[in-house]
C-alpha cells in the first residue's frame, strides 16, 4: 500500500462543496455491498476493494475520483491500486464516519424573520435557528453545538429557547447541551419520557421571538410518531413538523411497539392539526430521505398545498392509512435503544461512544 504521506485526502466540507458545485466527480465506494446498501453517499458507485483491480475499466478516466470506505483505510488501499495503474484519486478523510457529520446551511428570509436551516447531509437531519432582531430559538439541534453557536454569533442572536419536536430515535439530540451552553430555556413535551429538567410544552404555548406579535412560535401536540411529537408554527408562514410530516412521506408509527394505535394517532394529528392549515405554509421537517434532492443554497421545504397534492397517504381514509402505515414497517434505526436513552437523559454512555452508534441513514419515515 502507498505510504499514507502520499495519499491525497479530501475533507468532508470540501467534498460537500464540490458535490454541490459540479457533476464531474466519480465517487468510488470500496466497501462491501451490504455496507453500501445500508448507507451511501448519493451518486456513489460500489466496487468492493477486492474486486477493484479487475474492474478498473468501470472507472471513467475523465472524472476526478474520490475513494470512500467506512473510515479511510480501505479507500487508501484503493488509491494505491489506482496509482499502480496510473490513475490518480483522492481519499475521503475519515470515510463514511466523516460523511455522517457533514453539514451545510441555507438561510430562508420570511416576513420579518430569518430561518436558518442547518442540514446534516450525511444523515438527512434538519435543524433550525429562527431569529429576529437580537433573539433566536433553535429547533431539533444536533450535538454539534458549534453549528448553532456560529449562526447565533454571525447574526448577533441570543438563543433564548431550545426545542425538540419529539424524542428522537435515530440521531443524538443536542437540545440539553445547547440549552446548558447558552442559558436558554429547554422546552420539551412531557408526553415523551424525558428524564431531565425542562419547561413542559402544552398546546397553545407561544414563545415570542421579537416584539412583532406575528413572529411567534406556536406549539401543537401531534402524537403518532411518538406520544410527544409536536409541531411548531411560525406565524402564518411556516410549520416545523419534526417527524410528523416529511416532504416525501410521514413519520413511522412503530418505534414504540404500538404501530396500529400510533398510526391512528398520526392520522388524526395530520387531519385534525396539520392538513386544515393554509396551503401556503412552508413545511420544514426534521429529516429528508434519498428521494429528496438537496442542493447548495436551496432549502429543503415545500408548501403544504404541494404535499397535499403529491403524497397519496394524505388522501387515504383512516383505515387505509393505518393499513398502509403498519404494512410498510422497515428495519428500525440502528442502535435506537441506546440513542433514545441518551436523548431521554437516561444513558450511561458518553458522547464519544454514542457518536459511533448513530452513524447511518435516518429511518424515521414510512417507506414511500
Amino acid at each position: 500500500m502507498a505510504n499514507s504521506s502520499t495519499i491525497d485526502l479530501i475533507n468532508v466540507d470540501e467534498l460537500v462543496a464540490r458535490l454541490d458545485a459540479e457533476t464531474e466527480l466519480f465517487l468510488l465506494d470500496v466497501r462491501e455491498p451490504d455496507e453500501f446498501a445500508a448507507w451511501k453517499i448519493p451518486g456513489a458507485v460500489n466496487i468492493p476493494l477486492g474486486d477493484l483491480a479487475d474492474r478498473l475499466d468501470e472507472i471513467p478516466d475523465d472524472r476526478a475520483v474520490i475513494s470512500i470506505c467506512a473510515r479511510g483505510a480501505r479507500a487508501e488501499q484503493a488509491a494505491a491500486v489506482l496509482a499502480d495503474h496510473g490513475r490518480s484519486s483522492r481519499v475521503l478523510d475519515g470515510g463514511m464516519a466523516s460523511w455522517g457529520r457533514a453539514y451545510d446551511v441555507v438561510e430562508i428570509p420570511l416576513r420579518g424573520a430569518l430561518v436558518t436551516q442547518i442540514r446534516r447531509r450525511g444523515k438527512g437531519c434538519l435543524s433550525y435557528v429562527i431569529g429576529d432582531g437580537d433573539k433566536a430559538v433553535v429547533i431539533d439541534p444536533s450535538t454539534d453545538l458549534d453549528r448553532y453557536l456560529a449562526v447565533a454569533a454571525e447574526h448577533g442572536y441570543a438563543i433564548t429557547h431550545v426545542f425538540d419536536t419529539h424524542l428522537h430515535a435515530d440521531h443524538l439530540s443536542g437540545a440539553r447541551e445547547l440549552a446548558a451552553a447558552t442559558g436558554a430555556t429547554l422546552v420539551l413535551n412531557p408526553a415523551d419520557p424525558f428524564n431531565c429538567e425542562f419547561t413542559p410544552i402544552h398546546d397553545g404555548l407561544t414563545v415570542a421571538i421579537s416584539e412583532n406579535f406575528s413572529l411567534v412560535v406556536s406549539a401543537v401536540t401531534t402524537p403518532g410518531h411518538t406520544e410527544g411529537s409536536t409541531v411548531y408554527q411560525l406565524g402564518d408562514q411556516a410549520l416545523f413538523t419534526g417527524d410528523t410530516l416529511f416532504l416525501e412521506s410521514v413519520g413511522r408509527p412503530d418505534l414504540a411497539d404500538h404501530a396500529e394505535s400510533f398510526a391512528r394517532s398520526l392520522y388524526r394529528s395530520l387531519h385534525d392539526v396539520v392538513l386544515p392549515l393554509n396551503d401556503e405554509l412552508l413545511i420544514f421537517p426534521a429529516h429528508y430521505g434519498d428521494a429528496v434532492d438537496v442542493h447548495a443554497g436551496v432549502p429543503v421545504t415545500k408548501r403544504l398545498g404541494e404535499l397535499r397534492r403529491e403524497l397519496p397517504a394524505l388522501a387515504f381514509s383512516e383505515e387505509d392509512f393505518v393499513q398502509w402505515a403498519v404494512s410498510r414497517v422497515t428495519d428500525r434505526p440502528p442502535n435506537y435503544v441506546e440513542i433514545v436513552k441518551f436523548n431521554a437523559g437516561r444513558s450511561a454512555l458518553d458522547l464519544s461512544e454514542l457518536h459511533q452508534l448513530e452513524l447511518g441513514p435516518n429511518r424515521c419515515a414510512i417507506a414511500s
